[in-house]
Protein backbone atom coordinates (compact mmCIF):
# COMPACT_ATOMS: atom_id res chain seq x y z
CA UNK A 1 0.00 0.00 0.00
CA UNK A 2 1.09 3.53 -0.70
CA UNK A 3 2.20 5.55 2.27
CA UNK A 4 0.35 8.58 0.94
CA UNK A 5 -2.63 7.27 -1.05
CA UNK A 6 -4.11 3.81 -1.63
CA UNK A 7 -5.82 3.72 -5.06
CA UNK A 8 -7.29 0.26 -4.44
CA UNK A 9 -9.05 1.43 -1.29
CA UNK A 10 -10.22 4.58 -3.06
CA UNK A 11 -11.72 2.62 -5.95
CA UNK A 12 -13.33 0.00 -3.71
CA UNK A 13 -14.78 2.57 -1.31
CA UNK A 14 -16.02 4.85 -4.10
CA UNK A 15 -17.79 2.06 -5.99
CA UNK A 16 -19.26 0.57 -2.80
CA UNK A 17 -20.61 3.89 -1.50
CA UNK A 18 -21.94 4.90 -4.92
CA UNK A 19 -23.88 1.65 -5.17
CA UNK A 20 -25.23 1.93 -1.61
CA UNK A 21 -26.03 5.66 -1.61
CA UNK A 22 -27.22 5.61 -5.25
CA UNK A 23 -27.10 9.29 -6.38
CA UNK A 24 -29.52 8.83 -9.29
CA UNK A 25 -31.85 6.66 -7.22
CA UNK A 26 -32.37 9.45 -4.70
CA UNK A 27 -33.63 11.87 -7.36
CA UNK A 28 -37.26 10.58 -7.39
CA UNK A 29 -37.51 10.90 -3.61
CA UNK A 30 -35.93 14.35 -3.73
CA UNK A 31 -38.36 15.50 -6.42
CA UNK A 32 -41.35 14.07 -4.59
CA UNK A 33 -40.44 16.07 -1.48
CA UNK A 34 -39.25 19.31 -3.09
CA UNK A 35 -40.85 19.38 -6.55
CA UNK A 36 -43.51 21.92 -5.60
CA UNK A 37 -41.07 24.33 -3.98
CA UNK A 38 -39.12 27.22 -5.50
CA UNK A 39 -35.86 26.49 -7.31
CA UNK A 40 -33.88 28.28 -4.59
CA UNK A 41 -35.54 26.15 -1.91
CA UNK A 42 -34.70 22.97 -3.85
CA UNK A 43 -31.08 24.06 -4.21
CA UNK A 44 -30.89 24.79 -0.49
CA UNK A 45 -32.43 21.42 0.37
CA UNK A 46 -29.93 19.69 -1.94
CA UNK A 47 -26.78 21.07 -0.35
CA UNK A 48 -28.18 20.79 3.18
CA UNK A 49 -29.10 17.13 2.70
CA UNK A 50 -25.68 16.30 1.24
CA UNK A 51 -23.93 18.26 4.01
CA UNK A 52 -25.88 16.37 6.68
CA UNK A 53 -24.96 13.08 5.02
CA UNK A 54 -21.28 14.07 4.77
CA UNK A 55 -21.16 15.04 8.46
CA UNK A 56 -22.87 11.81 9.56
CA UNK A 57 -20.63 9.58 7.44
CA UNK A 58 -17.50 11.45 8.58
CA UNK A 59 -18.45 11.15 12.24
CA UNK A 60 -18.99 7.41 11.89
CA UNK A 61 -15.75 7.05 9.92
CA UNK A 62 -13.82 8.73 12.72
CA UNK A 63 -15.61 7.33 15.76
CA UNK A 64 -18.30 4.97 14.49
CA UNK A 65 -17.11 1.83 16.21
CA UNK A 66 -16.53 3.67 19.48
CA UNK A 67 -20.01 5.22 19.31
CA UNK A 68 -21.71 1.89 18.68
CA UNK A 69 -19.72 0.18 21.41
CA UNK A 70 -20.42 2.93 23.93
CA UNK A 71 -24.15 2.88 23.22
CA UNK A 72 -24.24 -0.89 23.13
CA UNK A 73 -25.91 -1.08 19.72
CA UNK A 74 -24.96 -2.82 16.52
CA UNK A 75 -25.51 -2.44 12.79
CA UNK A 76 -28.76 -4.50 12.88
CA UNK A 77 -30.24 -1.97 15.31
CA UNK A 78 -29.29 0.88 12.95
CA UNK A 79 -30.86 -0.99 10.06
CA UNK A 80 -34.08 -1.56 11.96
CA UNK A 81 -34.35 2.07 13.07
CA UNK A 82 -33.57 3.38 9.60
CA UNK A 83 -36.09 1.02 8.05
CA UNK A 84 -38.89 2.10 10.37
CA UNK A 85 -38.12 5.78 9.77
CA UNK A 86 -38.12 5.35 5.99
CA UNK A 87 -41.38 3.40 6.21
CA UNK A 88 -43.07 6.35 7.92
CA UNK A 89 -41.87 8.69 5.17
CA UNK A 90 -42.98 6.22 2.49
CA UNK A 91 -46.48 6.07 3.96
CA UNK A 92 -46.66 9.88 3.91
CA UNK A 93 -45.68 9.94 0.24
CA UNK A 94 -48.16 7.21 -0.70
CA UNK A 95 -51.07 8.83 1.14
CA UNK A 96 -50.17 12.42 0.21
CA UNK A 97 -49.98 13.57 3.82
CA UNK A 98 -46.60 15.25 3.29
CA UNK A 99 -48.28 18.04 1.31
CA UNK A 100 -50.32 19.01 4.36
CA UNK A 101 -47.30 19.70 6.57
CA UNK A 102 -46.28 23.29 7.34
CA UNK A 103 -43.58 24.64 5.03
CA UNK A 104 -41.05 25.19 7.85
CA UNK A 105 -41.40 21.66 9.11
CA UNK A 106 -41.18 20.36 5.56
CA UNK A 107 -37.87 22.13 4.99
CA UNK A 108 -36.38 20.63 8.14
CA UNK A 109 -37.65 17.16 7.23
CA UNK A 110 -36.33 17.35 3.68
CA UNK A 111 -32.85 18.58 4.60
CA UNK A 112 -32.31 16.42 7.65
CA UNK A 113 -34.82 13.58 7.44
CA UNK A 114 -35.27 11.56 5.31
CA UNK A 115 -32.80 12.86 2.68
CA UNK A 116 -29.71 13.59 4.78
CA UNK A 117 -30.31 10.57 6.95
CA UNK A 118 -31.29 7.77 6.72
CA UNK A 119 -31.71 7.87 2.93
CA UNK A 120 -28.21 9.13 2.03
CA UNK A 121 -26.27 8.44 5.23
CA UNK A 122 -28.16 5.27 5.97
CA UNK A 123 -27.24 2.07 7.81
CA UNK A 124 -25.66 0.55 4.71
CA UNK A 125 -23.35 3.50 4.06
CA UNK A 126 -22.46 3.76 7.76
CA UNK A 127 -21.70 0.05 8.01
CA UNK A 128 -19.59 0.10 4.83
CA UNK A 129 -17.62 3.11 6.10
CA UNK A 130 -16.90 1.42 9.43
CA UNK A 131 -15.75 -1.73 7.60
CA UNK A 132 -13.36 0.26 5.39
CA UNK A 133 -11.94 2.02 8.46
CA UNK A 134 -11.33 -1.37 10.06
CA UNK A 135 -9.62 -2.63 6.91
CA UNK A 136 -7.37 0.45 6.82
CA UNK A 137 -5.94 -0.68 10.14
CA UNK A 138 -3.76 2.38 10.77
CA UNK A 139 -2.56 2.77 7.17
CA UNK A 140 -2.42 6.51 6.37
CA UNK A 141 -2.74 5.96 2.63
CA UNK A 142 -5.91 3.92 3.12
CA UNK A 143 -7.38 6.56 5.42
CA UNK A 144 -6.70 9.31 2.87
CA UNK A 145 -8.16 7.18 0.08
CA UNK A 146 -11.33 6.55 2.12
CA UNK A 147 -11.67 10.27 2.88
CA UNK A 148 -11.30 11.10 -0.82
CA UNK A 149 -13.89 8.47 -1.73
CA UNK A 150 -16.40 9.90 0.74
CA UNK A 151 -15.93 13.40 -0.71
CA UNK A 152 -16.24 12.20 -4.33
CA UNK A 153 -19.43 10.25 -3.60
CA UNK A 154 -21.02 13.22 -1.86
CA UNK A 155 -20.07 15.47 -4.76
CA UNK A 156 -21.90 13.06 -7.06
CA UNK A 157 -24.89 13.14 -4.71
CA UNK A 158 -24.94 16.93 -4.72
CA UNK A 159 -24.78 17.17 -8.51
CA UNK A 160 -27.62 14.65 -8.85
CA UNK A 161 -29.88 16.54 -6.45
CA UNK A 162 -28.85 20.04 -7.49
CA UNK A 163 -29.73 19.53 -11.14
CA UNK A 164 -32.78 17.33 -10.55
CA UNK A 165 -34.91 20.44 -10.97
CA UNK A 166 -34.54 20.16 -14.73
CA UNK A 167 -36.74 17.08 -14.60
CA UNK A 168 -39.58 19.11 -13.07
CA UNK A 169 -39.91 21.25 -16.21
CA UNK A 170 -40.56 18.07 -18.17
CA UNK A 171 -42.93 16.16 -15.87
CA UNK A 172 -45.05 19.10 -14.62
CA UNK A 173 -47.43 18.91 -11.63
CA UNK A 174 -49.06 15.62 -12.56
CA UNK A 175 -45.65 14.06 -13.03
CA UNK A 176 -44.55 15.20 -9.59
CA UNK A 177 -47.57 13.47 -8.06
CA UNK A 178 -46.75 10.28 -9.95
CA UNK A 179 -43.10 10.46 -8.92
CA UNK A 180 -44.16 10.89 -5.29
CA UNK A 181 -46.21 7.69 -5.43
CA UNK A 182 -43.43 5.73 -7.12
CA UNK A 183 -40.85 7.10 -4.69
CA UNK A 184 -43.11 6.14 -1.78
CA UNK A 185 -43.36 2.60 -3.09
CA UNK A 186 -39.59 2.36 -3.57
CA UNK A 187 -38.95 3.79 -0.12
CA UNK A 188 -41.37 1.30 1.41
CA UNK A 189 -39.50 -1.55 -0.31
CA UNK A 190 -36.15 -0.21 0.94
CA UNK A 191 -37.59 0.11 4.44
CA UNK A 192 -38.88 -3.47 4.44
CA UNK A 193 -35.50 -4.70 3.19
CA UNK A 194 -33.70 -2.82 5.96
CA UNK A 195 -36.00 -4.30 8.60
CA UNK A 196 -35.53 -7.78 7.11
CA UNK A 197 -31.74 -7.33 7.16
CA UNK A 198 -32.02 -6.14 10.74
CA UNK A 199 -33.94 -9.24 11.77
CA UNK A 200 -31.43 -11.50 10.02
CA UNK A 201 -28.60 -9.65 11.72
CA UNK A 202 -30.13 -10.12 15.16
CA UNK A 203 -30.73 -13.82 14.47
CA UNK A 204 -27.17 -14.31 13.22
CA UNK A 205 -25.79 -12.44 16.21
CA UNK A 206 -27.70 -14.58 18.68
Amino acid sequence: MSAYFDPETFLAATVTLLVIMDPTGTVPVFLSLTGRRAASARAKAAWQAVLVSLVVITVFAVAGQAILTYLGIGIPALQGAGGLLLLLVALDLLTGRESAQPQAAEEVNVALVPLGTPLLAGPGAIAATIVFVRQASGDLGAYLALAAAIVVVHLALFLSLRFAGGVIRLIKESGITLVAKVAGLLLAAIAVQLVADSVRGFIAGS
